[in-house]
């Protein structure tokens, strides 16, 4: 499949994928997305010293570096990815330069040369684990305390918005944990209520009226 590297709105870049017609990040904006859906609505809410994460799509790394870079706490990130992004495709992301984050540019490089399968201590109160495997292989419990959900789009990967795979993500959160994702559709928050989260409606980044938060009460 064709993948170009496109400008979105905010001047940060992202992937396209012309004949899906879809991106990794929000044309309207890759960076501002990213902190609006996983910072803003996620990472900051959760009050714990110590925060475990799990990331649906690590893809371009940008959702992990900026947590990186926001976090006053200590992180434990998972990120799964079943197609990781190629080192050619990484080089020609400008997520260092737009983030003003020069002196992190070495983190930013060893999110992506570290090896798969394996939890790498990044820097003391940072560890990195990047699984490459499909999202429905997923079969941790209780082991989150907040999940990224950053698949791509229900228009062109139905798959990832189901029951089945909600059902996973309940099951590998800790109880009262969050999941947050850019999507607002009514099938998406079916699916998560159907499950058993506890699903609302807030506004949502540069492009998109709203996005879902879904909290985990047993």
């Amino acid at each position: 499949m064709k993948r170009e590297i496109i400008i979105t709105s905010d001047g940060s870049t992202t992937i396209h994928l012309p004949d899906w017609n879809e991106q990794y990040h929000s044309k309207h904006g890759a960076i501002q997305e990213a902190y609006h859906v996983f910072i803003k609505s996620g990472l900051d809410i959760i009050q714990k010293k110590e925060v475990s994460i799990l990331e649906i799509g690590f893809g371009t790394g940008l959702n992990c570096f900026i947590t990186f870079i926001e976090s006053k706490k200590k992180i434990n990130y998972t990120g799964v990815e079943a197609y990781p992004v190629a080192t050619d495709e990484i080089k020609k992301l400008n997520y260092v330069s737009e983030l003003n984050a020069e002196k992190h540019k070495n983190i930013f490089d060893k999110l992506h040369q570290v090896s798969w399968e394996k939890e790498h201590q990044i820097t003391k109160s940072f560890t990195l684990k990047k699984e490459q495997k499909l999202f429905k292989e997923i079969n941790d419990s209780n082991c989150y305390d907040l999940i990224y959900f950053d698949a791509f789009g229900a228009r062109v990967q139905p798959e990832l918005w189901t029951e089945e795979i909600f059902k996973k993500m309940f099951i590998a959160l800790k109880n009262e944990g969050t999941l947050v994702t850019y999507s607002a559709k009514g099938s998406t928050r079916r699916a998560m209520e159907a499950v058993g989260f506890s699903v609302e409606r807030l506004p949502g980044p540069p492009g998109k009226r709203e996005m879902l938060r879904a909290t985990k009460k047993e």
